[in-house]
């Protein structure tokens, strides 16, 4: 299994688990805005959630999906968000089934 971390607001994922797929690509963007939902590893969790979320006026409501890879039946790409860029970010091609996200954890800000 490959860990790709995701985050988003509390409210998505409960809409998520209610109708069984989670659709959200980013921080007020759809899947079908964007054409994949923004995944990262866990050492890149701590700079997308300050550039996505730093300005978050409730950071509790966050929360971490934590995405089994293999459970995972669109296409996985890992993809630099610009070209030259040396970071590359795993980038899913398609809705996320919620069986595929073996654990939540809340966010918790590094101090």
């Amino acid at each position: 299994m490959t860990e790709i971390l995701h985050l988003t607001e509390r409210a998505h994922w409960d809409a998520a688990l209610a109708s069984g797929s989670y659709e959200m690509s980013t921080r007020g963007r759809t899947l079908a805005e964007v054409g994949f939902i923004h995944g990262s590893l866990r050492r890149q969790l701590p700079s997308v959630a300050e550039l996505l979320y730093g300005d978050h006026p409730d950071p509790g409501a966050l929360v971490v999906l934590v995405i089994d890879s293999a459970r995972v039946p669109a296409p996985i790409r890992y993809e630099a968000p610009e070209p030259g860029a040396a970071e590359r970010y795993p980038h899913i091609y398609g809705p996320l089934p919620v069986d595929a996200v073996v654990a939540t954890e809340p966010w918790r800000r590094a101090s």
